[in-house]
């Protein structure tokens, strides 16, 4: 007898503008986009832990560089598979992360040194590589404004806080260091909290990305 597998079948849901199917695949792109969230906040919560026991020494200033690349790349894997409707607002957020990162790039080699000192000795540098980190508040505000979160609420407001207060020199080092504490911990709930979350919920109602497709067909 011969014994075949059982695919799964894609589940139905009511949408806004009717019935839509979650399927193998958008689960799949859910996890990618939660794992690049995992990345992102494990990179950070370990240079700010870093910085906090070892003190910013050349080797620890250099490995948070490092690990900001890492944060980068984390982010813009989750900023290819986030499910957003408005599609100006993700372009956008994409865009910013490009920006963000180009200029972390000129940076490095206009200014040889670890990057992260060139950030603290040269506030202005905010105007450049803070496009990585307005994509980031992207991503908190999102999740904010459709899952009703505490920690990405407090994220939304203290990341441009934190990096404009910084960039016209009004941070004091111990405050700093303490809200860069905050931040990392906050952002390492957000990122365990969606490892538990149901996954439909950030896949969204299918029924209104097709529409808005057609939408921007008929125009």
């Amino acid at each position: 007898m011969v014994v075949t597998a059982q695919v799964p079948l894609p589940e139905a849901y009511e949408g806004q503008f009717g019935t839509f199917v979650i399927t193998p695949e958008d689960r799949r792109e859910v996890v990618i986009y939660r794992s690049g969230l995992g990345i992102a906040a494990l990179s950070f919560a370990l240079g700010v832990t870093l910085l906090g026991v070892f003190g910013p020494t050349p080797a620890i200033l250099w490995t948070i560089s490092g690990l900001y690349g890492l944060l980068w790349a984390g982010l813009g894997i989750s900023l290819w598979y986030i499910h957003i409707y408005l599609r100006p607002l993700h372009l956008a957020l994409q865009v910013f992360w490009a920006i963000g990162g180009l200029a972390s790039l000129g940076l490095a080699v206009a200014l040889p040194g670890p990057l992260a000192l060139t950030i603290y000795q040269y506030p202005l540098s905010i105007l450049g590589i803070g496009f990585t980190f307005a994509a980031l508040t992207g991503i908190f505000f999102k999740e904010a404004f459709c899952f009703n979160r505490l920690e990405t609420k407090f994220l939304t407001f203290l990341v441009p806080a934190f990096l404009l207060t910084h960039m016209v020199g009004a941070l004091p080092i111990g405050l700093g260091r303490q809200l860069l504490g905050v931040w990392a911990i906050l952002f390492g709930v957000f990122a365990l909290r969606k490892v538990i979350q149901p996954i439909p919920p950030d896949i969204g109602d299918k029924s209104v990305f097709d529409y808005l497709k057609q939408q921007r067909a008929d125009v």
